[in-house]
């Protein structure tokens, strides 16, 4: 073994100029002359997977344990740890590894190499970062049966669970690219992923974006650009070329006692590449976005309501909706992606919760992105809850704002999906004012994506609780207006988590309903109708394209077909082969609204727990739909506070206080669960009822709150 060591230590001492070319198979020229660095905790496996890895790809394999430091201080390494001790230990091998130079290998870093910050600076430089997340118990467990004696840490007492918590902090600081290794993981198999993980990082073309409406085989169209763009070129909505990834069912079982912003990580990890956003300041985004602005530390956690139903309680971020689950982490990736030299202005047609989820989300961000991005939300003057609009319009300072209009949400969006698709006004904006416009609703890319954690983290939490084990069906039923919800579970159920049924809950305006029933959109002669639920009062549900696109296998000339012709026409009616697919997928029901308040009634008389209207819709639909053979999770979208006089007068109450804030208090203390929401509270008390632009339904009049908003906002360009 001497002999072998040695050989390999001088291989990889070479220089890149003198490394033999001949060494390098086809797959090992995916990162030329860069080294494979596999970084992980003690008994993560990094020395097995190295030589695997090294074999199937013909290149020199460099144990840093053996062949660096072992060679460089002429002794085993427990024997260096024992003499010198831990803290001597991590600076005598970190200035080892700042002497060593290498390329074109694969380098298995020891499990204390990250806590060395210029070592690994120095080592970072010369290639790709992959790290062995292992599962804790399936190291101890290795390390136990190795009898490990030369870890740092261990000369002190430490536990080793300890010591791989410590370090765990590291590893997430320095790694390119994660390898998530599920429980029981075997080397081989880890080093499969390894491999797949390479070409992952190489092959960045294999994850762009197409429209639903085009056929063209050679997009590159990136994350980066799909976050800026939000509506394709041609009117259609960006989906994945490739889909989703499916994630094996081992690697979901590790993430079950995760905390939620940690799956956030892994999961997203898994859709966006490293070279749009580098895994670290993806980190960054998603724990500053899930973090103290919620007010429940689990961010959504699910509650147990009665019999097999739970709810997953989707209103504990600033705004009280499901919305800010998307909104705090989407503009932190819009500021990232945006290109130098220019501003943006990011147009929302709201039926209610998404406007005050944009504006708060994009006030939060910092520094000179506040400066080169502005917001500007369109809602229905009629069409919102009182608390909703105080909500919006309490932000009339900086570059963000929101305006009324005498009409109903299908108006707002319809109006902003047409200045998209107006080269004269986008031109005018972009030469005059040197702005380009974009949108934060759901048929923005990075608006939908984070929306599937929170499905894939309700599974999560009932398997953590020991309702299911992985693998075992739940449904799911959601209120649906813009299909935006429903259609981040369908992709959640894409990436492998179990979801049996996904039901679509409608109000009485029940035009997804209708459609999922008949396989017929139909706008003619259907005025909407308002109702206790106004998130959900859409008749023209944007993300209903996304979904076609998905069940027709992606078949982009018959959605652009269809979706013309609803344009045009105000109906199409889908192929009845599709329509079988459609159900096979998603099942739907609607609600009146008499059920609605009684569902409120009836819930809070029977357990205490106080729903909002909209999760009223979904408990109605849910009841007639499930057939009690799993567990069934009813997506809360919004604390019961926001639609205070409908859920009044649900319980029947009388003498309704006239202030908001005391309304508030008043159904607080009638409900057990969930409590008065901080946020909202805070809102409430700090807002008051000032005067706020309303706008005709008229289109040249939303163009010029448009352009008022830039000459406001940013410098007129000379």
């Amino acid at each position: 073994m001497g002999l072998l060591n040695a050989l390999r230590a001088v291989r990889c001492y070479l220089s890149p100029l003198s490394t033999s070319k001949s060494w390098f198979s086809t797959k090992a020229s995916l990162l030329g002359d860069r080294n494979i660095l596999l970084m992980g905790a003690p008994g993560a496996g990094k020395t097995s997977v190295g030589r695997i890895v090294a074999h199937r790809l013909g290149l020199p394999v460099i144990d840093v344990d053996d062949d660096v430091l072992e060679t460089t201080w002429k002794m085993p390494v427990a024997a260096k740890l024992a003499a010198v001790g831990g803290e001597r230990f991590l600076e005598e091998e970190g200035k080892a590894l700042c002497n060593f130079s290498a390329s074109g290998c694969v380098v298995s870093l020891t499990g204390s190499n990250p806590l060395h910050t210029a070592a690994m600076q120095h080592i970072k430089e010369s290639g790709l970062v992959i790290f062995l997340d292992v599962d804790s118990e399936d190291i101890i467990q290795r390390l136990t049966r190795m009898k490990v004696n030369r870890i740092v840490g261990q000369e002190t007492g430490t536990s080793m669970r300890d010591i791989l918590h410590y370090r765990k902090q590291f590893y997430e600081r320095w790694l390119d690219m994660r390898v998530l290794c599920g429980t029981g993981d075997t080397v081989e198999e880890v080093a499969e992923k390894v491999l797949k993980a390479m070409e992952r990082y190489q092959n960045h073309v294999s994850e762009t974006f197409v429209s639903t409406r085009s056929d063209s085989v050679d997009s590159k169209t990136f994350f980066s650009d799909v976050v800026v763009e939000g509506l394709a070129t041609d009117g259609g909505l960006y989906v994945p070329k490739n889909g989703f990834p499916n994630i094996d069912a081992r690697e979901w079982v590790r993430l079950v006692h995760k905390s939620y912003p940690e799956r956030a990580l892994m999961l997203l990890e898994k859709c966006i590449h490293p070279l749009d956003v580098p895994a670290l300041d993806l980190r960054t985004m998603i724990f500053k976005a899930y973090g103290s602005n919620f007010s429940s530390e689990e961010i959504a956690p699910v509650k147990h309501l009665t019999n097999n139903q739970y709810i997953q309680e989707l209103f504990h971020g600033p705004t009280a909706s499901f919305k800010d689950l998307a909104l705090q982490l989407m503009p932190q990736l819009f500021a990232y992606c945006l290109p130098q030299m220019c501003n943006y202005l990011i147009l929302v047609a709201t039926s209610g919760d998404t406007g005050s989820a944009v504006l708060s989300g994009f006030s939060s961000l910092s520094g000179s992105d506040t400066h080169r991005t502005g917001v500007l939300v369109f809602f229905p003057e009629e069409g919102v809850s009182e608390i909703q609009k105080l909500q919006m319009t309490s932000y009339r300072e900086g570059n963000a704002r929101a305006v009324s209009i005498l009409s109903d949400f299908d108006f707002c969006q319809r109006s902003i999906k047409r200045m998209f698709g107006e080269a004269g006004l986008t031109g005018h904006i972009a030469v005059e004012y040197s702005t380009v416009l974009s949108t934060a609703n759901s048929i923005n890319w990075a608006r939908l994506l984070p929306q599937v954690v929170y499905h894939a983290s309700a599974y999560l939490d009932l398997c953590r609780d020991g309702v299911i084990k992985f693998g075992e069906p739940i449904d799911v039923c959601i209120p649906s207006g813009n299909f935006g919800n429903a259609m981040s579970a369908v992709y959640a159920k894409q990436m492998g988590i179990p979801i049996r049924k996904i039901i679509c809950a409608s109000n009485h305006n029940r035009i997804i309903t209708d459609f999922i029933t008949t396989g017929e959109y139909d706008l003619r002669a259907r005025p909407l109708a308002l109702s206790h639920s106004p998130a959900i009062d859409i008749l023209k549900s944007s993300n209903m394209e996304r979904f076609i696109h998905h069940v027709s296998d992606g078949d982009s000339l018959l959605v652009k077909e269809l979706f013309t012709r609803l344009d045009r026409q105000q109906h199409f009616k889908v192929p009845e082969p599709l329509l079988g697919r459609i159900q096979q997928e998603v099942l739907a029901g609607w609600c009146s609204e008499e059920d609605c308040l009684a569902a409120i009634h009836s819930v809070h008389t029977h357990t205490g727990y106080l729903m909002d209207t909209h999760t009223a819709v979904a408990k109605v639909v849910a009841d007639r739909l499930q057939d009690a053979s799993c567990p069934m999770v009813l997506c809360s979208t919004a604390h019961y506070g926001k639609f205070a006089p409908a859920v009044f007068k649900a319980l029947q109450i009388q003498n309704i206080p006239e202030d908001p804030v005391e309304q508030l208090k008043m159904l607080g203390s009638s409900a057990s669960r969930p409590g008065i929401h901080r946020d909202l509270m805070k809102c409430l008390q700090e807002s008051s009822r000032k005067e706020h632009t309303v706008c005709q339904a008229d289109y040249g009049a939303l163009v010029e709150e448009v352009d008022n908003m830039i000459q406001k906002s940013f410098l007129k360009v000379m």
